[in-house]
């Protein structure tokens, strides 16, 4: 199993533990409110969605097992995480690690992640300006990075993935391999990849299976590796292919 499988699988398994076995402190059945420009030692519910208000600042752990997050515009929070449940932050918000098990993760502009942003099944969506200092991942899902500067790799397993923006990514994009049990059917479909007018991936592009990939002639790439070549790539002009 590879490093990324085996993170998504931890993962899963912290954020699914706490379905049965709810630490103490934990709410069940019960929406969370921290309210604008308040403060909070961190907020866990079973069942219930957790909400944060502008300005606010949340110094502990955001968790919740059924239900979504909400972070308003220029909170502060560190981990945020939900097994079942969508995760939204706004603009200018600042926080660490953020995950979620089966759910979108959407970011607005200028958010600033120092930790990673990791999901099993979901969506992930970066805005313009925002900064991600580690990996950006998920197993089944679109990632869509604009205008983002991603410190670490950038990982999925069946989902498209899309930069625009000039994003920067610094590590390497990596398409895996499904396992044995997601094979048959993730390969009659390949993964879309567009490298965007702009866009820069420092590291490689590391395909571990066949993709359509597109590439802007005013993007940049240190290379494409596995079981493709750069020259299979397509290159386009314009915005998009």
């Amino acid at each position: 199993m590879s490093k990324f499988r085996k993170s998504a699988s931890l993962t899963a398994g912290l954020l699914a533990a706490l379905i049965v076995a709810p630490a103490q402190g934990f709410n069940l059945n019960k929406a969370i409110t921290v309210d604008a420009g308040g403060q909070s030692s961190g907020e866990s519910t079973i069942n219930g969605s957790i909400s944060v208000g502008r300005d606010a600042t949340v110094t502990g752990e955001l968790k919740t097992v059924n239900g979504s997050i909400r972070i308003e515009e220029s909170a502060r929070i560190e981990d945020a995480g939900t097994v079942n449940g969508s995760l939204r932050l706004a603009n200018g918000v600042s926080a660490h690690d953020i995950s979620s098990v089966n759910g979108t993760v959407e970011l607005g502009e200028n958010v600033v992640i120092d930790g990673q942003i990791s999901v099993v099944n979901g969506r992930i969506a970066v805005g313009s300006g925002s900064q991600v200092s580690k990996d950006i991942k998920n197993v089944n899902g679109e990632i869509k990075v604009a205008g983002t500067t991603v410190g670490g790799d950038l990982a999925t397993v069946n989902g498209d993935v899309t930069l625009t923006g000039n994003s920067v990514l610094r590590g390497d994009l990596i398409i895996e391999k499904p396992g044995n049990r997601q094979w048959g059917r993730a390969e009659k479909r390949k993964p879309r990849i567009v490298i965007g007018p702009g866009a820069r991936v420092q590291g490689e592009i590391e395909l571990e299976r066949e993709v359509e990939l597109y590439i802007s002639e005013s993007a940049e790439v240190g290379g494409v590796t596995g079981v493709m070549t750069l020259e299979q790539a397509i290159r386009f002009s314009g915005e998009s292919p």
